[in-house]
């Protein structure tokens, strides 16, 4: 199948490797011609270090890539995902299913990514492919499982046939909503876990930010439609795992750097990739508000991030809150 990833940073490349050893024709579209042009005479991502491009994944700076694909994977940020939807609506195949594997909310309008993604491709099959998966480990071929969501059952399951392969599994599933959710605001709860480390706090810290801050995501989940059960599953608990507890995680990274005294603009910017937890904090908030859904350590980190809070009067705040039973607000 002809299949063009959009976005050239870690996380698209190592899918359109696994695509291509899938036997797909690949194309992998680079935002900045300079990349394309280096990343073509090296035949490696920077991003990716040690892990080679095949000659048959093809590079290109030309959206006319997307011309004649069954499949588009949107691999942008999340704030560049709409501007990439766009700009490939003239281009599409009118039957092309459109794969998201970005994770964050539109700032914004507050939308889930698949659902910006509609409003610019209307007609075209939306899936969002999540789960633990960091890109470095995906393209070293690192057993890895994720989940595509979509309304759209057989859109889902044709993403499952064209990603699934003996280190790469996919499930499927119609709980969008909680897909997307889970992946986006874990970030949040990956970059609290990040603070908690940078500050020396300990592993009892962490898992109760994880275990808490889990609770108060699938409290927001179900609030938008999305279903518990889903919160407990690999776009869930699974990713929240891995985001909260590797050195992968950007978002963690950030994290660390603020609790160790470092400006929050200079720690979200100082790695040259984008740290989505940061984006998501104010959204969570925006969400929290309206839908007068409890989020305290969501709110904890948007007033580090944004009002310049010290995280260790928050850590205080947040120990201190008032007493109540665990079992009302059991999320399983």
């Amino acid at each position: 199948m002809n299949i063009t990833v959009l976005g050239s940073g870690g996380w698209g490349t190592a899918l359109a490797l696994v695509l291509a050893e899938n036997g797909h024709q690949v194309t992998l579209w680079c935002r900045r011609t300079e990349k394309c042009r280096e990343m073509s005479q090296s035949r490696e991502n920077p991003q990716l270090k040690g892990v080679p491009l095949p000659p048959a994944l093809e590079l290109t700076d030309d959206l006319n890539c997307v011309k004649g694909c069954q499949a588009v994977v949107i691999a942008a940020p999340s704030f560049a995902v709409r501007s990439a939807a766009r700009q490939v609506r003239d281009l599409l195949e009118p039957d092309a299913v459109v794969i998201s594997v970005s994770k964050g909310i539109e700032k914004d309008t507050s939308l889930i990514l698949t659902d910006v993604i509609g409003e610019e491709l209307p007609g075209h099959p939306v899936v969002a492919l999540s789960g633990p998966s960091h890109a470095e480990e995906v393209g070293r071929r690192i057993p890895t499982a994720v989940v595509a969501a979509s309304k759209d059952k057989a859109a889902a399951e044709l993403t499952q046939d064209l990603f699934m392969n003996p280190y790469f599994r996919v499930y499927t599933t119609d709980d969008v909503v909680g897909v997307e959710l889970g992946a986006a605001l874990k970030n949040v709860i990956a970059l609290s876990a990040g603070v908690s480390d940078g500050l020396g706090l300990g592993d009892n810290t962490k898992a109760m930010l994880m275990t808490r801050g889990l609770t108060e995501i699938a409290r927001l989940g179900e609030a938008m439609g999305g279903r518990k059960e889903t919160f407990a599953g690999l776009a869930g608990i699974g990713d929240l795992i891995v985001t909260c507890t590797s050195m992968h995680s950007r978002n963690r990274r950030c994290g660390i750097a603020i609790g160790q005294g470092t400006p929050v603009q200079e720690a979200v910017g100082g790695n040259g990739m984008v740290v989505e937890g940061y984006y998501a904090a104010a959204t969570a908030k925006t969400l929290a508000d309206k839908l007068r859904v409890e989020m305290p350590i969501a709110g904890a980190a948007y007033q580090v991030l944004y009002e310049g809070k010290d995280p260790k009067a928050v850590v205080t705040e947040l120990m201190t809150r008032e007493r109540k039973p665990e079992s009302e607000e059991s999320w399983v």
